[in-house]
């Protein structure tokens, strides 16, 4: 805990909240954006800047303000040491804000042994992140007779049948399965019809939940790791999918894989109450960060709406009221 060298620590608080509000008693530094993974420590705030950890200060009392505007003293949550840097623990959405700490010190004239009060002032904006959760978007192509062909919607049906009882283990599954059929003409082959698949392998299948259930801190870690297994099974699948063709899809013979046509591309969403903002955030544009006041995210999406009212005062809002 920060152990404070006055003998009114009271009376320094209070003092100390009354300069945070007075750009004339204190020198403010820009402020800096932090980001904490949801559920982990934070790094320690320094509250300090480089030039000035290079001096000797002179009676320095250090006061932490959290985001509700409360000292930070003695919470349960923080860790304060005594040469004033601060550990926010086990970081939650409601712990995003501002954090502020203003140090006082003194300069003690070396000929007149004038003593000067200095006050400097800190701000961390921190911010919760998640890690975005990873789908992947495929595509692929097969040859057809003729594009008015009702065995061509029961052979995409077929073959995601077939590739969700491939992945099922993983949680995952297979959704937005569409296909569309043209007619090609090619220097080679003359004119033939092909239909182009496309479908996304999705992490969240019949029971991730009690996966994140049993580790609720790392969910996104795991989701994650198991939806590339999953594309990584598919495209096996399509490497080896001659055979498959020869051997499961009696009824549609004629419906070929067209070689090298597997695509595979990722894509990300962000959990209700988090996005990314490329600009605001730009040192963790691929974090899923906390939606700030005034703005919202309802669903998977990943970017935060804005607030048309003046609701949404909070970090993480899924909506606006």
């Amino acid at each position: 805990h920060l152990v404070w060298n006055m003998v009114h620590p009271g009376r320094f608080a209070t003092w100390a909240l009354k300069q945070l509000k007075s750009d004339r008693s204190k020198t403010w530094t820009p402020a800096l954006n932090v980001y904490v993974k949801v559920f982990t420590n934070s790094p320690f705030l320094v509250c300090m800047d480089l030039a000035l950890s290079q001096e000797r200060i002179i009676d320095p009392n250090y006061l932490w303000i959290g985001p509700d505007g409360r000292d930070l003293r003695g919470q349960e949550h923080v860790t304060l040491t005594e040469t004033g840097k601060l550990m926010v623990m086990g970081f939650r959405v409601s712990m995003s804000g501002a954090y502020l700490c203003t140090l006082s010190h003194k300069i003690i004239e070396t000929s007149t042994q004038e003593e000067t009060e200095m006050v400097e002032a800190y701000k961390f904006m921190v911010y919760a992140y998640r890690e975005a959760d990873h789908a992947y978007q495929v595509s692929v192509r097969f040859t057809t007779t003729r594009c008015r062909l009702k065995t061509n919607g029961l052979f995409v049906e077929k073959l995601s049948e077939i590739l969700n009882s491939t992945i099922s283990h993983l949680t995952c599954h297979i959704t937005d399965s569409s296909y569309k059929c043209y007619s090609i003409r090619t220097p080679k082959n003359g004119l033939q019809y092909e239909l182009f698949v496309n479908f996304l392998v999705n992490p969240f299948g019949p029971g991730w939940e009690e996966v994140c259930h049993r580790i609720p801190y790392d969910c996104e870690d795991v989701t994650n790791r198991r939806v590339r297994q999953a594309a990584e099974r598919i495209g096996k699948f399509f490497h080896q999918l001659r055979h498959v063709l020869k051997n499961d899809f009696h009824a549609a013979p004629t419906i070929q894989y067209v070689e090298n046509s597997f695509s595979m591309t990722p894509i990300d969403s962000c959990r209700p109450g988090f996005g990314k903002n490329h600009h605001t955030h730009q040192n963790c544009a691929s974090c899923c960060v906390v939606c700030g006041p005034g703005t919202y995210s309802p669903n998977n999406e990943v970017t935060c709406r804005t607030c048309t009212s003046p609701a949404a005062r909070i970090y993480g809002a899924k909506s606006c009221y």
